[in-house]
């Protein structure tokens, strides 16, 4: 086999929005499901989903932009800007 192009992100990487994506939806689900059982109003129920949604999956982003870069993304920063000011 031959080894990954750098310049690829891995799988694990390209994976990551998918899981944000993934957790803010069960969180929604979940408040739907909450709101559905307690009022038995289905479109109360499916607008909480969405603005949980969309709350849920802001504020898992926000606290992503704020977790501090481990040192293989430090290395990996550090590469591509290399990358960059060589020209390619």
């Amino acid at each position: 086999m031959s080894a990954p192009n750098s310049s690829q992100p891995s799988r694990r990487d390209r994976l990551r929005p998918f899981e944000y994506v993934a957790i803010s939806a069960v969180v929604a689900l979940f408040m739907g499901f909450v709101v559905v059982l307690s009022t038995r109003q289905v479109t109360l129920a499916l607008v909480f989903t969405g603005i949980t949604f969309i709350v849920s999956l802001i504020s898992i982003a926000m606290l992503a932009l704020a977790a501090k870069p481990g040192d293989a993304e430090k290395i990996d920063l550090t590469e591509q800007d290399h990358q960059s000011d060589s020209g390619h």
